[in-house]
């Protein structure tokens, strides 16, 4: 047998252990964590086995499927965009689930902790391996489902359960506007078919809809006056829902305050699964972005601003959670921004983008645990109350460093020599430099070199702040356990040493996605559709440009040591509530106050909720109370006739007989 046969396992193994841990997961060691472990390694076993037979033979690709009901079905499609995904959100996975047996051993609740995570991961991998749309969406709400779950797992916690509750509510502003993407693509695969659909064809499939694109970019629809494509329609709904669940402004609010869950959660939530579910919604509705007009100019725009305006948030908190959540909302939109220099540089922007997703995914996964172990052992999340933690965490400390490197990009341009960060997201810089280049729109360039130098400060600011220095805390800190060092490491060397063995071939081997033996598209015709001009081929950028993304990281950091290290001024006098820069970054632009008390409370309660109540009220329970009203009245006249005297019913009855004898010869004469 092929080993695409087990394919299936992937998502369902994960899934029985949900099922089998949180029944019987008290009975079980560690609260039945060996189960999800045991089930997410096999799934990564299959996953790594699939890749590597693909990357031997990427031209024949997995795909199967089975009929479900009417036009639909259920199916796989395992291709180098999947292929790499599923390994990586099932190893990453399996480390985290490894480091939680450490992380949660006190917490009475693990069995259903490990059941949870573990359907978290099915679910992520049922995104990826999904062949059609309506099935991927299926499984993007059982990821969303889960999430509000994990983030709400100490629910006896107010802010947790409001966490999770903000969660939920926001991303189905996004899931809302996705779902409404597929019915209109629906309609209008319908509608190009002209509503005769042959037997075997499913609308929804990846390859049906690529398939029909021309179709498509033939329907316009009139929108304020203006002829709007309906592939730019389509594309942009889309892109709605992964800005929900990738976090991209304005619907990243709910990213930061994901954090109240336990930091193995955060993890799994910022660097596996979740939050580049929607990244991958855009990478493999690629072809349907390049066709659409002006929909990749949209995604470059808000993901390079993005990157930009969370990162400049990171600056100032003082939870190390709080810190890598802006930095994961930062770094996604890098990985948008790159998907967006597709209307420059084609199929090769899903290449640099799931690279740098791919290196994300270690490193980031690596910050959180490292977090994780410090909280661990002081018991607080208030980098305030850290400090010189370098001596008694040498691990968490080396590997936090190494993460920290590879999000602040250090490598020497030119060269093999540097980190997986550095590889990947100079990658997307330098794409956004040809697409300045070539479109002489140099906004989003500009965004992504500014975002960079603000990373790398925030990143060693938190460094500093809870590893260098005098400690600030009584607590007697100490390192983790090897349950829970062993996984940083082992991510340490990935963050270490990916992107420079992998970075050429990764990217060759993404461009494969669209051609192979079940989606074979003409790239440049499609972005003829989109009024893209491809520069396929592009020379090495000038040396300054390649430097350019290493300089400012290591401005970043001298930056970060003179200030938090050597303390070369008083960074209190700066970082004052009096200070309206740091107050506004301090309270994250009012976000907060705009969503709750203006759009909520304002808005959404005292416009809309309370005006529809008072229509509720006035104008609807008036109709039902007057029928009610009606009713009773009639019901208490026709009781007064109910006398129960049998004569005064049998000459009713005679009258009646008589009056319609009399009424028949009126109409007879009449006639």
């Amino acid at each position: 047998m092929n080993i695409g046969d087990f394919a299936f396992l992937i998502p369902l193994l994960p899934a029985l252990a949900f099922v089998i841990t949180l029944f019987f997961g008290k009975r079980l060691y560690s609260g039945g964590a060996l189960i999800p472990i045991g089930a997410i390694g096999a799934s990564f076993i299959i996953s790594l086995l699939i890749t590597i037979n693909i990357l031997q033979n990427p031209d024949q690709v997995i795909h199967q499927s089975v009929h479900w009901f009417a036009i639909f079905n259920l199916g796989i499609l395992i291709d180098p965009l999947a292929a790499v995904m599923l390994t990586m959100v099932s190893f990453v996975s399996l480390l985290i689930h490894i480091y939680a047996i450490g992380y949660m051993e006190h917490d009475p609740a693990k069995p259903r902790y490990f059941a949870e995570t573990s359907l978290f991961t099915a679910a992520m991998l049922g995104v990826v391996l999904s062949d059609n749309i309506l099935q991927m969406f299926i499984f993007w709400e059982l990821v969303g489902l889960c999430s509000y779950l994990l983030i709400g797992f100490w629910y006896q916690k107010p802010s947790a359960a409001a966490a999770a509750k903000k969660a939920f509510l926001t991303t189905r502003v996004g899931d809302v506007m996705f779902l409404a993407g597929i019915i209109i693509l629906f309609a209008s695969l319908f509608q190009a078919f002209h509503g005769e659909v042959p037997e075997g064809v499913y609308l929804l499939q990846f390859s049906e809809m690529f398939n029909h694109i021309d179709a498509l970019a033939a329907m316009n629809a009139t929108i304020l006056g203006m002829e709007v494509s309906h592939l730019t329609i389509i594309a942009l709904l889309f892109f709605g829902g992964a800005i929900g669940k990738s976090g991209q402004f304005p619907l990243h609010v709910w990213l930061p305050d994901a954090m109240e869950g336990p930091t193995t959660v955060s993890a799994l939530i910022h660097a596996a699964t979740m939050v580049t579910a929607g990244v991958y919604l855009v990478a493999r509705t690629f072809p349907m972005f390049l066709s659409a007009p002006d929909a990749l100019i949209i995604v470059a725009y808000l993901g390079g601003f993005t990157a930009l305006f969370a990162a400049t948030m990171g600056l100032v908190m003082n939870d190390i959670k709080r810190v890598l959540a802006y930095s994961t909302v930062s770094q996604l939109g890098y990985m948008v921004l790159g998907l967006g220099m597709g209307a420059v540089v084609g199929l090769e922007a899903i290449g640099v983008s799931m690279f740098h997703l791919i290196n994300h995914a270690f490193f980031k996964a690596l910050l959180f645990l490292c977090a994780g172990s410090v909280i661990h052992a002081i018991g607080t999340q208030d980098m305030r109350q850290m400090g010189g933690l370098l001596k008694a965490m040498p691990i968490t400390a080396g590997t936090m460093l190494v993460a920290s490197l590879a999000l602040a990009g250090f490598g020497i341009p030119g060269t093999s020599i540097g980190t997986s960060g550095f590889f990947s997201k100079d990658a997307i810089i330098e794409t956004a430099f040809v697409f300045g280049e070539y479109s002489h729109d140099w906004i989003p360039y500009i965004f992504a070199i500014l975002a960079a130098l603000l990373t790398s400060i925030y990143i060693f600011r938190l460094f500093f702040m809870t590893f260098t220095g005098k400690s600030r805390n009584n607590a007697k800190a100490h390192e983790a356990p090897s349950i829970m060092t062993v996984p940083l490491l082992i991510l340490a060397v990935f963050s270490l040493v990916f992107g420079a063995l992998t970075l050429k071939p990764f990217i060759a081997f993404m461009e494969r996605t669209f051609d192979n033996n079940v989606i074979s598209l003409n790239i440049e015709h499609l972005a003829t559709l989109g009024n893209y001009d491809l520069v396929l081929e592009h020379g090495p950028e000038p040396l300054f440009i390649l430097w350019l993304p290493v300089i400012v990281a290591v401005a970043g950091l001298l930056i970060s040591y003179l200030l938090y290290y050597k303390q070369v001024i008083d960074v209190s006098k700066v970082v004052s509530r009096e200070n309206p820069v740091y107050k506004l970054l301090y309270n994250r632009y009012y976000q907060h106050k705009i969503f709750t008390e203006l759009l909520a409370t304002r808005i959404v309660y005292e416009l809309i909720s309370l005006s529809a109540d008072y229509f509720d009220r006035k104008f609807i329970d008036t109709i039902v109370d007057g029928i009610g009203k009606i009713t009773m009245s009639a019901g208490n006249f026709m009781r007064k006739i109910q006398t129960g005297v049998v004569q005064n019913y049998v000459a009713a009855v005679v009258a009646g007989v008589g009056l319609l004898i009399i009424l028949f010869r009126l109409i007879v004469e009449v006639i």
